[in-house]
């Protein structure tokens, strides 16, 4: 008779097993294999799911025809189907007619294609042109050059993972770890570790994509464009190069001045981003910044009790700028 025992070792453990890294995971694949090779498979009784039973044929050419006659469906339920295998239900993973990648259902509002995503960010190519032009000797030219190179290994990142991603469920390649690891993330909404690594915080993949887009569109603008009238200072890599870099931009335009005499010094203004319509005469206009464990009286200009319920208030628009010590 047949080793069962033997089979099973060989399938849970070795051949399929092997590739499995997570205990968890090591636990349910051994329990299918208990259940799906016995000698009970051969039965009449017995079906891996509905209507979907080992076929009885004497004949390679019957088994082929049947081969030919089962439901597709059948052949991607794994991926696609949660009744099939008793899985629990992986992100709703769909592919366009074009065989791009899409991720839905996953708290991206509004919701956004990865390959939508990727195509509307800033073309690096055109951007290197454009920042030769720029004055590369400037600091705030040299500090953009230092985001925007950030900017790209993070978007390369997600590239590759996303493209590996779509291999390892074809079974192109092994699922490795960090892609078993991006795939629950995502599931979940949670950013994957690794791009957390590479970029910024944020508590779901939903408002982690609007970030992207967000710091794009100002790189884009301040590139294509023109200089922003008001940064989004939180929304840089190094907040405090920009600082360091507007320090140096201010002590150079002031004939004697000393970097290491010149101090940064800030003012809250009474305006809001979309108030702003012109750069401040020196230094810069900044946005995003909020207030924790108090609020801010914008008529009085002071910190104030912070609102009941209230964890959090954005301060308004906020002149940073330096002055010379000595």
């Amino acid at each position: 008779g047949i080793s069962w025992s033997t089979v099973c070792y060989m399938i849970g453990e070795i051949q399929y097993g092997g590739r499995v890294t997570d205990d968890y995971d090591k636990r349910l694949m051994n329990t299918f294999v208990k259940v799906w090779f016995s000698e009970n498979t051969f039965s009449q009784e017995f079906s891996f799911y509905k209507g979907y039973n080992i076929p009885k044929c004497a004949m390679v050419d019957q088994y082929l025809q049947y081969i030919q006659v089962v439901p597709m469906w059948y052949i991607c339920c794994f991926m696609f189907s949660v009744s099939c295998f008793v899985l629990y239900n992986l992100p709703s993973l769909k592919w366009h007619n074009n065989d791009k990648f899409y991720l839905n259902s996953i708290g991206i509002k509004p919701h956004l294609s990865f390959t939508s995503v990727e195509g509307s960010l800033v073309f690096y190519l055109q951007v290197k042109e454009k920042l030769k032009n720029m004055g590369p000797f400037q600091p705030m030219n040299i500090f953009l050059r230092q985001e925007i190179e950030q900017m790209q290994r993070v978007i390369t990142l997600v590239r590759s993972t996303l493209s590996d991603l779509k291999l390892a469920i074809d079974g192109t390649i092994v699922m490795s770890e960090n892609l078993r690891d991006a795939l629950d993330c995502m599931y979940d909404g949670r950013v994957p570790a690794s791009w957390k690594k590479a970029s910024w915080a944020s508590s779901t993949l939903g408002f982690w994509f609007t970030e992207l887009l967000e710091r794009n569109h100002q790189f884009y603008k301040w590139i294509f464009e023109s200089r922003p009238n008001c940064f989004w200072m939180t929304g840089f890599f190094n907040p405090q190069g920009f600082l360091t870099a507007m320090r140096q931009e201010i002590t150079r335009a002031n004939k004697g001045w000393a970097l290491d005499s010149v101090v940064l010094c800030n003012e809250v203004t009474k305006w809001m981003k979309d108030d702003i319509t012109s750069p401040p005469s020196e230094g810069v206009y900044v946005y995003g910044l909020y207030l924790e464990g108090a609020g801010w009286d914008r008529r009085n200009m002071r910190l104030t009790e912070s609102k009941p319920k209230v964890l959090f208030e954005m301060m308004p628009v906020i002149r940073i700028y330096a002055e010379n010590n000595s």
